[in-house]
This record gives structure tokens, sequence and C-alpha cells, in this order.
């Protein structure tokens, strides 16, 4: 059994992936918990993970994963990770990384601070060795940055995966997952003068195997409704739809309306084509998984946007047995919890939480046939 586990952390992410084998695979890393505010119901990320890597005798990830590198995707990593470029972020303690992925933009990007250059100059470091880290994407400025290292495009190819192509580093025979990379394209980053760290974000596919069965989860980063529809066009004149059918969807930057389309509306953000189509692959009991905080009443500013949740709502209402969910409002707004999404022979399904733990027994749908 493989477990999806997603963490209560406001407007922020943090997703740990357990395989059924025990190799570990974490998406993001932000720990926004204010240990001085008693009322702040975000998890204590750093004990949490901590707590975990205790019980399975592990003091490190095989993957950490960074979308991108923007505080609600990274705070505290420089507090709980091990990093080799720097003696600061070494000890004991420390949460080692056997591979670092990265898009490319996080390696090129000039001006950084704070965790984001913390991040950045460990992805360097490792790609000057050659070792660690896996980028995706390839564009010029990649290619430059390297020329500046004395170093060529050929020389790192088997750290780089380019978007169209499946991560070598997990297959389906020894590990039950398959990645498929959909963003960024080197084509996109190629076209823009400054790095946009939103746009440029890390957008994978993966396929679940367990047995026999195959469950899909999209993981969307922050990207907008124009990556979105740059995505399903490039995926569908590829012919490879299947890539974006999906069991599980990480909804795009906190339940944003920018993610649907270009007008957040009055009730619900309506999307443009190809986000309405992306969310038409969800199939028999499909999740749609928000990793923000509650969504408000009334109109805000700064996402969740009411009208997206609307829009997400529809959505699973249109899957047989579809589910939109909150992070933190599961299992209730007064107490979130971890949302652990089980995936075994039947599909994904969600463990309950009963008195402080997590129940094995849950509501499941029938095995599914197809597409709602």
């Amino acid at each position: 059994m493989h477990k999806l586990n997603f963490f209560p952390l406001g407007n922020a992410d943090c997703i740990r992936i357990d395989l059924a084998n025990g190799r570990q695979i974490l998406f993001d890393y932000a720990a926004m918990r204010n240990p001085d505010d008693p009322h702040d119901r975000r998890i204590d990320l750093a004990a949490e993970l901590r707590r975990d890597l205790e019980e399975r005798n592990r003091d490190y990830y095989d993957v950490a994963a960074y979308t991108h590198l923007d505080s609600d995707h990274t705070k505290g990593s420089s507090k709980f990770f091990f990093f080799d470029h720097a003696k600061k972020y070494q000890g004991e303690g420390r949460v080692k990384i056997e591979e670092l992925w990265v898009p490319a933009a996080a390696i090129v990007e000039d001006g950084a601070d704070d965790e984001a250059r913390v991040i950045r100059d460990e992805a360097r470091h490792r790609l000057r060795e050659g070792y660690g880290v896996r980028v995706f994407s390839r564009p010029e400025r990649l290619e430059a940055w390297l020329k500046k290292q004395g170093l060529t495009l050929d020389s790192r190819r088997q750290l780089i995966t380019d978007a169209g192509n499946t991560v070598c580093t997990f297959t389906r025979d020894r590990d039950g997952v398959e990645f498929f990379a959909h963003w960024p394209l080197a084509v996109r980053m190629n076209e823009c003068e400054v790095v946009d760290r939103n746009a440029n974000g890390l957008v994978l596919h993966a396929t679940f195997v367990a047995g026999g069965h195959e469950t899909k989860v999209l993981f969307t980063a922050d990207i907008t409704w124009e990556e979105i529809a740059d995505i399903v066009r490039v995926t569908r004149r590829k012919g490879n739809e299947a890539r974006l059918e999906w069991d599980v969807i990480d909804i795009p930057h906190h339940c944003s309306y920018l993610a649907i389309g270009p007008e957040k509306g009055e009730d619900v953000t309506e999307p443009a084509p190809e986000v309405q189509w992306l969310y038409e692959q969800g199939r028999v009991g499909g999740k749609l998984v928000s990793a923000s905080d509650p969504i408000p009443a009334k109109d805000t500013d700064q996402p969740p946007h009411r009208q997206a949740a609307n829009f997400y709502r529809r959505q699973a209402k249109a899957i047989i047995a579809g589910e939109f969910i909150v992070t933190m409002e599961y299992p209730k707004v007064s107490a979130p919890a971890v949302l652990v999404i089980k995936i075994d022979g039947r599909g994904p399904a969600i463990e309950k939480v009963i008195g402080g733990g997590i129940a094995p027994i849950v509501s499941q749908p029938a095995p599914r046939a197809g597409v709602a």
C-alpha cells in the first residue's frame, strides 16, 4: 500500500509520499506554524515529520522535491534539512536528502534570499558536483549557467528531466510508481526575461501501481490557468491524454481563482476551456485537495477564493463519489489533522481520523470502470 500525506499548513504546501517499498518522497516543506500562538491550528511540521522518521528508523528522504522557491513551499527548510554546500546547515539531527528535485528556475534565479537562496545554492552545488540532484527542463539559461561553471549540458544530462519524459530514478516494477514531467517547458523560460517562480514551477503526474490497479495523481504547484492551458494543449497534441487523468489532484495555488480562469466571478470562477477539460479527466472517486486555509464565506483578495472553491465543488459533484477536501478543514476546522490517502488495489481512499488517530477503515467507491 502507498500513502499520500497532506499536512494542514494554512496556505502552504507539504506532501509526503510513503511508497509500499519503504521509499519516501517529500513535495515541498513549509513549516508555517507559529509556536508562540496557542491558537495556531497549523501542524508542527518538523515535529510530525521527525516522529515518522524515528518510527521508521530513518534520517533521510529518498527525494525532497521543491516545486518552486516561494516561502509557502520552503519556509524552515534551512533549519530542518542537512545541506551539503555549507557547514552551517549541517550537524546532528538534520534530515538528509538523497536526491533533490528542483525546476530549472531554481538553478538560474538570481537575487534569491532566505530559504530560496539556501535551496538554490544546494541545488547548484549538487549540479556542479554531478550527484544527488534532478533538474526539470533545460532552458538556454541553464546551459549558460553550466558554461560559466566550466560544464556542458551533455555532461549533466543524466541529472536533467525534460517535460514529456518520465523520471528515471523511479519505476513501476521496483517502486510501484512512475513520475511523468509536464512542466516547466524550456521554451517558456526562454521567452521570459525575468524568472517567474510560479509560472515555471514543477508539475508532475504520478501513476501508482498497487494490486494490479493504477491510481493517478497530479501535482500542480502554483501554476495559473495559462500554464494549465499550455499543458493540456501540448499533452493532447502529443496523444498523451492518459497523463492527465487523475484520481487525486493537488489543486494549484491554495484555491486561487487564477488557477481556473482570468475572472474571479461573482459566485463561481468560470474555467478556461482547457481547465474545464482537465477537471473532466477526474475518474470515479476523484479527490480534489486544496492545501489552504478554510474557504471564506465572503470575498477575499488573497486565496483561498470562495468562487474558486465553488468551481471545485461543482467538479467534484460531477464525478461519481467525487470529493473536494480543504486541508485546514479536514476533518474539521476546529481541529485539522493530516489528510492521509491510502492507495491500494481498489484505488485511493481517505483514512478517517478517529480519536486523534487514523482509522484504516474508510468509505471507498467500488472499483472503477472509467471516467465519470
